[in-house]
């Protein structure tokens, strides 16, 4: 902070040439985040965790295996979503702080993307479609079509983990070179920025 006193008795306090810099640093962070496009990434995670938790629901009227055994398509896509929501908020509130909880939540993201994709693939090999065995009248077992959709199913929860993993990884890229650009410096609000002022001293009788 730096205070120049004039020839009349007045004291202006300079603004501080350490808060400037380091709010053009949060406006670069915050550009250079915004180049990488977090909310078109962060609707997609929504998107997705909303696709596989609506996607995942005729499995609860098939045969239960070991991805709904293990809630995959549940915990898996609410997790797409939280990650989702906070990649949002970093487009709107770009913070070191916001960064650092952001970069957390999509590593998480990215780490159950894979255990889910290994779940699923495990699954759909141990439980292969039932063969048709057609009755009298020509038609297939009901199990041959509830193993069918089964399969089905999980097959779409794969192809929309798989992108998620994609998403995921690339945004976990991105924020932690940010991250790692701009590390040593704190973010700085509206509140704690400095702005030149004046003080008047009373008149002296």
């Amino acid at each position: 902070m730096a205070v120049t006193v004039c020839q009349d008795l007045t004291v202006t306090v300079l603004e501080d040439a350490n808060a400037a810099k380091l709010t053009e640093r949060q406006q670069a962070l915050r550009a250079a985040i915004q180049r990488g496009e977090p909310k078109c990434l962060g609707v997609s995670q929504v998107m997705l965790g909303l696709m596989i938790v609506s996607y995942s629901i005729p499995l609860l009227f098939t045969e239960v295996t070991e991805v709904v055994l293990l809630g995959v398509p549940w915990w898996s896509g609410l997790t797409f979503i939280t990650a989702g929501v906070v990649t949002i908020v970093l487009d709107k509130h770009c913070t070191m702080k916001i960064l650092r909880v952001c970069l957390m939540v999509t590593m998480v993201s990215t780490l159950l993307s894979v255990v889910a994709l290994i779940i699923y693939s495990v699954d759909m090999g141990k439980n292969p479609a039932v063969p048709c065995i057609k009755n009298p009248d020509g038609v297939c077992s009901e199990q041959h079509h509830a193993t069918r959709l089964s399969r089905g199913v999980k097959a779409s929860l794969l192809v929309f983990t798989l992108a998620q993993t994609t998403i995921s990884a690339v945004l976990c890229f991105l924020l932690f070179r940010q991250r790692h650009g701009f590390g040593p410096y704190a973010s700085l609000g509206p509140a704690e920025q400095e702005t030149p002022t004046a003080l008047i001293p009373p008149e002296l009788n």
